[in-house]
């Protein structure tokens, strides 16, 4: 079992040099990417993965050269190659390789992907909780978008990793938003609350597996904005992404504990079926 990348056609070891100099995702951050979680040879929810990617290429207008098939296909291969049956992808797809012009180049768009073995989160992280650092958001306006720019994503990342935190939750014009690598949640009288999805957040796909299994069980799922004080009387609080499933939040740094400081019923609920679903394809 092995890491291994994929461009443009080839399947290449991570420490071959590939990329070249006049690649435009590395001159611009001009393209999108996904990443997808690989459970016992499957990609979770692959189709609202690829439904995104393809999404996000439309509305900065990247070509996508293979067609939806033939990314199975060479995702597959991948999996297959590496070995690796539980695996973290990434995939990137930019507007391809030019010399440096704002313009848009008339060449192919450059696909590449990298499967590695999952980054395993410790235990007491979501036996505990986690602390989350409030910072500003200060992303562009079209965070709907999955594209390679993330530099506030990691400013603000880092920002609460120096303060000891998981996380940094963000806020714009007094709502929290979403995480810098997640989205954010809380719970309250039994009901959860999120940012409605605009162009404010990333949708995520972890977010579409909580809706759908809150909808199973009979909790509300309110698409509805609340701030940071709303954060702070909550119940219960909880991160999702694809790479984390679901991270209770125990309280926000400097500002003190939500609910009882330790992860609620609500969260435990959640995360139990998220666990089953990736687990039982």
């Amino acid at each position: 079992m092995t890491s291994l990348g994929y461009i443009n056609g080839r399947f290449v070891s991570l420490e071959e040099l590939v990329l070249p100099i006049e690649e435009r995702g590395h001159q611009f951050g001009d393209g999108v990417y996904e990443f997808f979680r690989v459970y016992e040879g499957n990609p979770f929810m692959l189709e609202e993965h690829l439904d995104r990617l393809y999404r996000s290429a439309d509305l900065i207008r990247i070509d996508i050269a293979p067609d939806r098939d033939e990314l199975r296909a060479i995702m597959d291969e991948l999996i297959s190659r590496s070995g690796l049956a539980n695996g973290d992808i990434y995939l990137q797809v930019t507007r391809g390789m030019a010399p440096r012009n704002h313009a848009f180049p008339s060449v192919p768009s450059s696909l590449t992907m990298t499967i590695k073995p999952w980054r395993e989160l410790a235990p007491a992280v979501r036996e505990q909780g986690v602390q989350v650092l409030l910072h500003p958001d200060e992303r562009w306006l079209n965070c709907h978008i999955k594209s390679l720019n993330l530099l506030p994503n990691l400013l603000a990342k880092q920002a609460a990793v120096e303060e000891g935190c998981f996380e940094a939750v963000l806020v714009r014009d007094g709502f929290v938003t979403e995480g810098s690598s997640s989205n954010a949640y809380l719970v309250k009288d039994g009901a959860i609350r999120t940012h409605p999805a605009t162009n404010h957040i990333l949708g995520g796909i972890a977010r579409i597996a909580v809706r759908r299994i809150a909808e199973e069980q009979g909790i509300p799922f309110l698409e509805e904005a609340f701030g940071p004080e709303e954060l702070l009387a909550a119940d219960e609080a909880f991160l999702t992404s694809s790479g984390i499933e679901l991270v209770p939040i125990a309280g926000v740094h400097g500002r003190g504990a939500i609910g009882s400081g330790r992860p609620g019923p609500v969260a435990r609920a959640i995360h139990a079926r998220y666990a089953e679903l990736t687990r039982q394809r």
